[in-house]
């Protein structure tokens, strides 16, 4: 059984006089003890609200409707009350926030906010908290921790911050973790670290950890398991390097191929996918990714695409999904897409299933 199983979660926001929005539609995921599952894609597609409604930090207001489970170790997160939801996070559900300076209370020093956690759920208090405060961020790579704990936020750097952040995560050595965006805003080489940091808590810790990113490098080292959003739906789901060498879905194919190259030609043009996230059909009334999509044909449109499931394991929603390397494409469909929408470079990340983020060279777990 799953540490985390979430099944049809939907999330929507409703007022008066407004259209209904649905920011997750049906998201269905899993984590084991000890994985890495990445939920994937632009701004706006449903990562964040994703994580936010399994922790229950979403605003309590009239028109928000939060529907399907979080089952977390054979408890469903969604169906507990605010005292019992208080107990398990930050024990043994944790978060890691986008904006660390915004996370973090601006007034209070660090050491304040880091054994807070111990006393809420350790029971901690004094001079042992405080001890245990700087060994934290200490682990986490903080310089001169005793001193930094008298610090308030806006006397650290970006890193250092984001490094408290993740020292008030682990404080408890929760059993799953959720970063959410974790290197945002951060310079490559202090994402770098952060990714190692994250990297050895899975490793010597044994925590699931889903990571939220739209960085497709992050996603290349760091993910087992890799789950695509768009429009509020998982469109495609498949373990990592299966999803960079043979992508299905035409959003997938469009992530990779917007990804600059290392190998590209001097002053050779990136491939965005055309439009915004925020041209999509409804679900009910097709795929929602179709007014963006180069091999959108009549099928696309009239009900939503079912979940298809692969020999491999992999899943995705797709009537016209991008051909596997080395098979010829279907004879073109009636309806379908001219060739002169098709983005430029399209065709071409599709033969490159390779990607153009190298994927670790471990090999890939079972």
């Amino acid at each position: 059984m799953a540490l985390l199983d979430v099944e049809d979660l939907s999330v929507t926001f409703a007022r008066r006089g407004q259209r209904t929005v649905h920011a997750v539609d049906g998201v269905s995921f899993s984590v084991d003890a000890g994985e890495v599952v990445g939920l994937v894609g632009e701004s706006g597609c449903g990562k964040s609200v994703t994580s936010l409604a399994i922790m229950g930090l979403l605003p309590k207001q009239p028109g928000l409707r939060v529907g399907g489970k979080a089952v977390f170790d054979g408890t469903d997160l969604l169906q507990l009350d605010d005292r019992s939801r208080r107990d398990i996070r930050g024990r043994d559900v944790a978060m890691i926030f986008q904006d660390p300076l915004s996370s973090l209370n601006p007034v209070i020093p660090i050491g304040l906010q880091v054994t807070e956690v111990l006393t809420r759920h350790r029971g901690m208090k004094g001079a042992a908290a405080e001890k245990e405060a700087a060994e934290l961020l200490d682990r986490v790579g903080i310089p001169d921790p005793k001193r930094r704990l008298k610090e308030y936020p806006h006397q650290l750097s970006g890193g250092m911050r984001q490094r408290a952040l993740i020292a008030m995560a682990v404080a408890c050595q929760p059993r799953l973790l959720i970063a959410d965006e974790p290197t945002t805003a951060l310079d490559v080489t202090i994402q770098a670290q952060i990714l190692e940091l994250l990297k050895e808590l899975v490793r010597d810790s044994g925590t699931a950890l889903v990571m939220i990113t739209h960085d497709l490098g992050v996603v290349a080292g760091m993910c087992d398991t890799v789950n695509v959003l768009y429009g509020g739906r998982v469109v495609e789901t498949a373990r990592r390097r299966p999803l960079f060498r043979e992508p299905r879905h035409p959003y997938t194919v469009g992530l990779l191929a917007s990804v600059p190259r290392l190998d590209a030609g001097r002053g050779e043009r990136l491939n965005p996918i055309p439009g915004s996230v925020r041209d999509l059909l409804p679900w009910a009334d097709g795929c929602a990714f179709a007014p963006r999509c180069a091999r959108r044909v009549d099928e696309c449109v009239g009900e939503p695409p079912a979940l298809v499931l692969a020999h491999d394991g992999r899943s995705y929603r797709c009537v016209n999904p991008a051909p596997l390397p080395g098979t010829l494409p279907p004879p073109a469909a009636a309806g379908a897409a001219p060739a002169a929408e098709a983005p430029a470079g399209t065709a071409k990340a599709a033969e490159a299933t390779a990607g153009p983020v190298p994927a670790p060279r471990e090999e890939e777990k079972p």
